[in-house]
């Protein structure tokens, strides 16, 4: 089936924005640490906190099990009354968004990372023919500067590796049903990270080019 994408994903798979400054409130832990999370693993010990699922309902399955593509979540009310920040930063993208969700990761080894965890999505099931591709993107809420996300090509070609940065407020976008990836936390505390499902188009290709970083040398 046929999806416009975004050119700007087309080399790598990817894509890093400027960090998160903070424009629709701070990243404040009592947001995701008061959420209710369900033990759900993908890319190792995770839980993770739906903020928008398929019905409202808090579920954190795909969106094909209720018969639709990964666009048009709804928002759970008694998860997002507490998360005004989150729900906040994904609406200031216009594009359709689908499964949106925190989630808590514990520390890891790289070596298990490259052995075991690395993965793809599937972004686009049921997604009609002529709509825009499904994407992921994140905001990365703890600050985890010894953490990153490895993402690869080919998934046991190391060659083909490249590293996503994670302190607090990185934000960058993935094809993730394009890349292997799996995120390497070597620390001693869970990492919290905000993942969104949203639609290429004008809209998502605008939030990106308003969150570029400014070239060296260039003036802000």
């Amino acid at each position: 089936m046929a999806h416009p994408k975004l050119d700007i994903l087309e080399e790598k798979g990817f894509v890093i924005l400027r960090p998160y400054e903070g424009e629709y409130g701070p990243l404040d832990p009592r947001e995701w640490e008061s959420l209710e999370y369900i033990d759900w693993k993908s890319g190792g010990d995770t839980n993770f906190a739906p903020l928008a699922s398929a019905t409202g309902e808090m579920d954190v399955k795909g969106f094909w099990d209720h018969g639709k593509p990964d666009k048009d979540g709804i928002w759970i009310p008694s998860q997002v009354e507490k998360t005004p920040t989150l729900r906040r930063w994904v609406e200031a993208n216009k594009a359709r968004f689908g499964r949106v969700r925190i989630i808590k990761l514990q520390p890891n080894t790289y070596e298990a990372v490259s052995a075991r965890y690395m993965h793809q999505d599937d972004n686009n099931r049921l997604n009609p023919d002529g709509e825009g591709y499904v994407v992921r993107a994140w905001l990365n809420l703890t600050d985890d500067p010894d953490s990153y996300m490895v993402v690869r090509e080919v998934r046991d070609d190391p060659a083909t590796e490249s590293h996503i940065p994670l302190p607090q407020g990185a934000q960058f976008v993935v094809d993730t049903e394009r890349l292997w990836h799996a995120v390497y936390h070597p620390g001693n505390a869970p990492r919290y990270a905000l993942i969104t499902s949203w639609e290429s188009g004008p809209e998502l290709q605008r939030w990106i080019d308003e969150r570029l970083p400014t070239p060296v040398g260039a003036s802000a």
